[in-house]
């Protein structure tokens, strides 16, 4: 039943993933993984493992992971952002409803500062789109 696995397997690290060919075909039937590369998500470099020379297919297949693993990690961004304003929603009931004086002493000047850089910085990100689609900016 191992025709069934990929040709490929990928070791999602930070930043990337170690890039393994899946070989099934041989004498003790096992599963043998070689690595052929490493991927770097970031920047989108792709080195061959050791003195390998990657093949078309290979380079394809990398380069395939490559963009759908981008576009998961960019869906991932985005759902932490939301998280984080239903996390601000939960945090604002807290005040107002349960927490004590000493637990908003622990955590208010952070609160505070944390709100003031998030508001400054999407006030200017938001004055600096609407200048752009102005004509403004430049």
């Amino acid at each position: 039943m191992t025709s069934d696995l990929p040709d490929y397997y990928f070791r999602v690290r930070e930043n990337g993933a170690l890039v393994f060919r899946i070989d099934t075909e041989n004498r003790q039937r096992r599963i043998d993984m070689d690595q052929i590369a490493v991927v770097n998500v970031r920047n989108g470099e792709i080195k061959a493992h050791g003195d390998r020379t990657l093949s078309a297919e290979d380079r394809a297949v990398i380069e395939d992971w490559l963009a759908d693993r981008r576009a998961v990690l960019a869906e991932r961004e985005i759902d932490d952002i939301l998280r984080a304003v239903d996390h601000l929603n939960l945090t604002t009931q807290w005040v107002q409803s349960r927490a004590t004086d000493e637990e908003l002493e622990i955590v208010t000047d952070a609160l505070l500062l944390a709100m003031h850089d998030l508001r400054s910085t999407l006030v200017r990100k938001k004055a600096e789109r609407l200048m752009r689609e102005r004509g403004e900016g430049d």
